[in-house]
């Protein structure tokens, strides 16, 4: 790669990595993986960069990247097996609330399925419009409004589950 280019992949980087792994963190609900998604998918978009920075806004091709690569760790197969029920020996580096997200929401998100969550991630938390949370997706500008509406409402039922137990336990 040209040292121009070089240094637009460098900034770009330096810029959009943090909005990037606040999207990813949506999306997974764990910020080492997103941290872990965002490395893949920049090691990804660096591998094409002079095409990318050529062609167009980079930004929707880095999320659409972002979003395959997250697509891809839930289809993996191990993925599946693991258990997640112990402790992190560690104290993560990020706390949820620096990023403006609550834990009840993020708790909620991670009740709402896949490609729902990424609808209603891309579209309100990204504040995309449709068009380009369709060509994310990969899919028809309907798909993506049936998607955030279904997912928004298994995210206000995940919340009010979630409110109740928490009105429970207080009780």
């Amino acid at each position: 790669m040209r040292s121009g280019n070089e240094a637009g992949f460098r900034e770009f980087a330096r810029e959009r990595a943090l909005p990037l792994r606040r999207t990813a963190f949506l999306l997974c609900g764990d910020w080492h993986l997103a941290e872990d998604l965002v490395q893949v998918a920049l090691i990804k978009l660096y591998r094409v960069w002079p095409k990318v920075a050529r062609t167009g806004p980079v930004d929707n091709y880095a999320r659409q990247v972002l979003l395959r690569c997250w697509l891809d760790e839930r289809r993996r197969p191990w993925r599946r097996n693991e258990r997640r029920d112990g402790v992190v020996p560690e104290e993560p580096r990020f706390d949820p609330a620096d990023a403006g997200i609550s834990g009840d929401l993020l708790r909620a998100l991670a009740e709402v399925p896949p490609k729902q969550r990424a609808a209603v991630v891309l579209r309100y938390c990204a504040d995309l419009p449709v068009a380009d949370v369709a060509k994310a997706l990969r899919c028809s500008e309907g798909t993506v409004r049936s998607q955030a509406a279904r997912g928004l409402e298994a995210l206000r039922a995940a919340l009010t589950r979630l409110e109740s137990s928490a009105a429970e336990r207080s009780v």
